[in-house]
């Protein structure tokens, strides 16, 4: 009968052999968390092509090919940037195109952030119908102001503030991707 040390220590050598394997077929993952970062904005500049400003949805379709992880990345890259200029609503003014709306809210959820998910699908329900209600070139927040439904935004966006930031003050966002990476490096570095 094995004693508990022997479980122990039987348990973290199959644990370095399965790390062993997968940086044999992932050598990508012996880079320290600064060079992995660097790698997955090199590969998002190259893979991600399109404009996300483009309302017709090119680069929804061209990020719609990539695996699910890079393709949530590459999503979540342009809340990450509304979030630190401006807010979860007006993100929508420049990102309401619907399939990348989709993919957003799908990508926060395949990269583990479920509060930030549901704040996003708030924002979106309350948002995206508005678009159309808003004048061609309006800033969304004078949109919103003129609507009478700043005070909603408002609280949406409040949250949005809330949940962005990292225990040491960095983007949630873009520190769920490198565990993301490391842990499920085939739906990231993958065909």
């Amino acid at each position: 009968m094995s004693t508990g040390r022997e479980i122990a220590a039987r348990l973290r050598y199959t644990l370095a052999m399965k790390q062993a394997l997968r940086e044999e077929k992932w050598p990508i993952l012996r880079k320290d968390d600064d060079a992995l970062m660097k790698t997955l904005e090199a590969t998002l500049t190259k893979r991600a092509k399109g404009d996300p400003y483009d309302s017709r949805g090119s680069f929804s379709a061209c990020i719609a090919k990539l695996p699910v992880g890079l393709r949530a990345m590459a999503a979540t890259h342009w809340l990450d940037i509304s979030l630190s200029m401006d807010s979860m609503t007006c993100h929508f003014g420049n990102f309401g195109e619907p399939g990348l709306v989709a993919q957003t809210e799908e990508g926060l959820l395949e990269l583990g952030l479920p509060e930030m998910a549901e704040c996003f699908h708030e924002a979106a329900e309350f948002m995206v119908p508005l678009l159309a209600r808003m004048n061609e070139g309006e800033d969304p927040a004078e949109g919103l102001e003129r609507l009478g439904l700043t005070e909603q935004a408002d609280r949406i966006d409040r949250r949005g503030m809330e949940l962005k930031d990292s225990a040491d003050g960095g983007s949630v966002i873009y520190e769920a991707w490198i565990p993301y990476a490391r842990k499920h490096p085939e739906r990231v570095f993958g065909s």
